[in-house]
């Protein structure tokens, strides 16, 4: 079996992260691609009450079970399948369930801070940083949190100003110096991810060669 293609997707909060990944994916059969979401490796936090896991700053490096997500890279890069773990938000905590993900020709990680930690990012082929304006990843996430989470308007506007805003801007948005592609406007611009397809699509080929 050939070595995988490993790609990280990074980018703030609401930058579109998810949407260039969903594009990726549609252009190669699913056979041949794997997804991740960093949002999956949060820490399990059974050892914490209720009360103490809702205090949890998920902006924050800390947030992130990094052994774990690089050692299930490690695995798939080798050829063998992990468990990948669910995170319930409603509870603050990983669920008991898990989904099986198997080894494939293109892995894809996509997340805050994926370029982040170094052990992570010096497994990735590809690295990606999506650049949105702050106005519109904030829109985004108003209407996702609110939507999908339950939250409030008021609530979501104060976690942003208190913690994502500031936790964006002292750990994701440096992150871009390591990125060998930057584009805005995720999932719109057409153009980058038309790079990115032709640049794994090469890689595939060379690795056949």
């Amino acid at each position: 079996m050939r070595k995988p293609v490993v790609i990280g997707i990074a980018g703030g909060t609401g930058s579109g992260k998810s949407t260039v990944a969903k594009e990726i994916y549609r252009t190669f059969d699913e056979s041949c691609i794997a997804v991740l979401e960093q949002d999956s490796y949060y820490k399990d936090q059974s050892n914490l009450t209720f009360e103490e896991r809702i205090k949890t700053n998920y902006d924050h490096p800390n947030a992130f079970d990094n052994d774990l997500l690089v050692r299930h890279l490690k695995q798939l890069i080798g050829g063998r399948s992990i468990e990948k773990p669910v995170y319930d938000f409603s509870i603050h905590n990983r669920a008991k369930e898990t989904v099986t993900i198997q080894s494939k020709d293109i892995i894809m990680l996509e997340g805050i801070l994926i370029l982040e930690e170094k052990e992570v990012r010096d497994l990735l082929d590809i690295k990606i940083y999506v650049d949105t304006d702050a106005d519109i990843r904030i829109l985004r996430r108003i209407v996702r949190d609110i939507e999908e989470r339950g939250r409030t308007l008021e609530s979501v506007i104060n976690q942003y100003l208190d913690v994502v805003r500031p936790m964006h801007l002292q750990f994701a948005e440096p992150t871009k110096r390591y990125a060998d592609i930057i584009f805005p406007e995720g999932g719109r611009n057409k153009v980058a991810i038309d790079i990115i397809v032709a640049k794994i699509q090469q890689i595939l080929n060379d690795k056949i060669n």
